[in-house]
């Protein structure tokens, strides 16, 4: 592999350590909602593959659907043996029936390809976990079948569940799984158990798929007391780094997908990805105490599966980073990008139905997030209002004055 790109080995094949996921790629002007920005996604794939990243992975519900087809056609300028492509089955999404074979005719034809080389089961947790067992919708077996066929070369599955339902399905259909990806970043070590997951997984010898190694970017915002007590140890090392390394530690890791949104964060990972640099146990320490830190914050990774059926359609996402915001930085910016939103797409407009917290990964309570916020800026100023009393005592110095 060229520089920036730690070999593993999964059955034969070597791997890169890092791969590419397409969750978040750029988008043309920044905001949700705006058309990924393919000519950046171009040049991203192809400093990705020259510098020996060449697993890239995608889902059926990513951008609106559009991330297979986005990535398929960036891809298909390669030959196909030269990279691997990962895709997974949304059998997470509520639905009314489900057809595996329809959605998987589907996402060939969309990324372009004959076969993936790695098929999961997106997002095996407590309430998708009837859809994925039910006999009536034969989900497993048709895609065990495809890999049968050569149609799948390798079949796995995704799954922010807790500890015992993550048993309860190896239990279930392991057999069939030859790997596993959680969400796994120091953090959530011991905040969502990532700790037992782990060791359940490797006890069970499936190997360890991770996402949200930054936890969609918190982990590479620390505050400025946090990183530099990081930097006392090492100087050169950026905060995405160290979630990173944190990774470089477990043995049973053998891929991290980071979802690199621009060509810097693709840089960076890139060069962090050179070289093995495990943390020391005093690091270890340092990490897990900035960690403890983190913890009052909410705990969102901007998937942003809770927008769809939201029925005011609130940003959710961007409401609970700006929250954090609120929790961690002084909260005047804060303030001042709620007032910059209609009213009808503030915290408050939230009717708490809780369709967004029935499909979390992360399990959060939303609409009482959300009325917390709003409960929160009222106790924050407005712009207007600081205007209004800088006027004010304008007025009353120039009053004495005279």
């Amino acid at each position: 592999q060229e520089a920036g790109a730690l070999p593993i080995y999964f059955q034969g094949k070597e791997l890169p350590l890092l791969g590419f996921g397409t969750m978040r790629l750029p988008l043309i002007s920044g905001e949700n909602g705006a058309p990924v920005d393919e000519h950046q996604v171009d040049a991203m794939v192809d400093y990705a593959m020259a510098h020996g990243v060449n697993y890239f992975d995608t889902a059926y519900p990513y951008h609106g659907g559009k991330s297979e087809l986005i990535i398929g056609k960036s891809l298909s300028r390669y030959p196909r043996e030269k990279f691997y492509l990962a895709t997974k089955y949304p059998g997470h999404q509520i639905s009314s029936a489900y057809n595996p074979a329809e959605v998987f005719e589907d996402q060939l034809k969309k990324c372009r390809v004959e076969y993936f080389d790695f098929y999961l089961l997106h997002n095996v947790y407590e309430k998708s976990m009837g859809t994925y067992m039910d006999p009536k919708w034969g989900i497993i077996d048709y895609f065990a079948q495809q890999k049968r066929l050569g149609r799948i070369r390798h079949l796995g599955f995704s799954s922010h569940g807790g500890v015992d339902n993550l048993r309860e399905f190896l239990d279930a259909r392991g057999e069939l799984m030859e790997f596993c990806q959680i969400q796994l970043n120091y953090m959530d070590w011991t905040l969502q158990n990532a700790r037992e997951k782990y060791q359940l997984l490797t006890e069970r010898n499936i190997p360890v798929w991770v996402m949200e190694p930054v936890r969609g970017g918190r982990l590479a915002h620390l505050t400025k007391e946090d990183k530099e007590k990081l930097g006392s140890f090492r100087p050169d090392e950026s905060e995405a780094a160290w979630a990173f390394r944190f990774l470089q530690g477990l043995p049973n890791v053998k891929m991290v997908l980071s979802g690199m949104s621009n060509m810097e964060q693709m840089e960076d990972n890139v060069k962090t990805f050179r070289e093995e640099k495990p943390l020391s146990e005093e690091e270890s320490r340092a990490l897990m105490e900035i960690a403890e830190g983190m913890k009052n914050s909410v705990p969102c990774t901007a998937c942003r599966y809770c927008c769809d059926g939201c029925p005011k359609g609130l940003d959710i996402p961007m409401l609970l980073a700006t929250y954090n915001e609120v929790r961690f930085l002084p909260a005047m910016n804060a303030r001042m990008r709620i007032d910059a939103l209609p009213e009808e797409k503030r915290p408050a407009a939230c009717i708490a139905c809780g369709k967004c917290s029935q499909i979390c990964p992360q399990g959060i309570n939303i609409p009482k997030e959300l009325k917390d916020f709003a409960a929160a800026l009222k106790s924050i100023p407005s712009w207007e209002e600081i205007c209004r009393q800088r006027d004010a005592a304008k007025a009353a110095l120039a009053g004495k004055e005279k």
